[in-house]
């Protein structure tokens, strides 16, 4: 599976971003699987669901499944979090994993960037990025792309991982 991140600061259109990326590259007809990380305690149970009932009683795993989709939740409990290669191992074969988030991690990556945030480019100092996304214009060395260029940075990417 070919691996490629979307990275940023908070509000910078990560989430955006990804959304339509995985709709053009979709489009174009390949598979694409995606990762997020989060920061913060989450939740994809409701209260009071037999779901999260399971997993409050203390299930270290509960699947979720119908004839629409299956959900795995595993509850790490003391564990430590996983690695993202080991979460990449979970996933079935794609053309294109896109992942959201990991931006400390090896794999190659473009930052979304809002110049109105005020925050730093992280591509300065990360040569894992290898262009950036951006509202803003400005001078680096690497490609530069409009942050609403779906298509030029759908090519982009298909491009860097050899798809």
């Amino acid at each position: 599976m070919k691996v490629f991140g979307v990275v940023g600061w908070k509000n910078a259109g990560k989430t955006g971003l990804m959304e339509r990326l995985v709709a053009e590259i979709c489009a174009r007809g390949f598979s694409v699987s995606t990762v997020k990380h989060a920061h913060h305690v989450f939740d994809v149970d409701q209260p009071g669901k037999d779901s999260f009932r399971h997993r409050i009683a203390g299930a270290t795993e509960v699947l979720l499944a119908s004839r629409k989709r299956f959900a795995l939740m595993h509850e790490l409990r003391e564990e430590q979090e996983p690695t993202l290669d080991e979460l990449l191992k979970k996933l079935s074969p794609v053309d294109l994993v896109l992942v959201e988030g990991y931006k400390r991690d090896g794999h190659d990556k473009i930052e979304a960037f809002r110049g109105e945030t005020g925050n730093p480019l992280i591509a300065e100092d990360d040569p894992t990025i290898k262009a950036v996304a951006s509202d803003t214009p400005m001078t680096i060395d690497r490609p530069l792309f409009d942050l609403n260029d779906t298509k030029a940075i759908a090519d982009f990417i298909l491009s860097e991982v050899g798809l």
